[in-house]
């Protein structure tokens, strides 16, 4: 299931996202924030 949040980023990053998602990358805003967390998080994971 998934959970409506709400985040707030500076508008370069926004922008960033924007064109990874254009460019098919990922197939939204959403999808692009997830698969980055969860790469910090396993990465933040691997390290202790």
């Amino acid at each position: 299931m998934k959970a409506k949040i709400s985040i707030t980023m500076d508008m370069e990053t926004v922008e960033d996202i924007n064109n990874e998602v254009a460019s098919g990358r990922f197939r939204n805003r959403s999808h692009a924030v997830e698969f980055a967390l969860k790469q910090l998080l396993e990465d933040e994971d691997g390290r202790e």
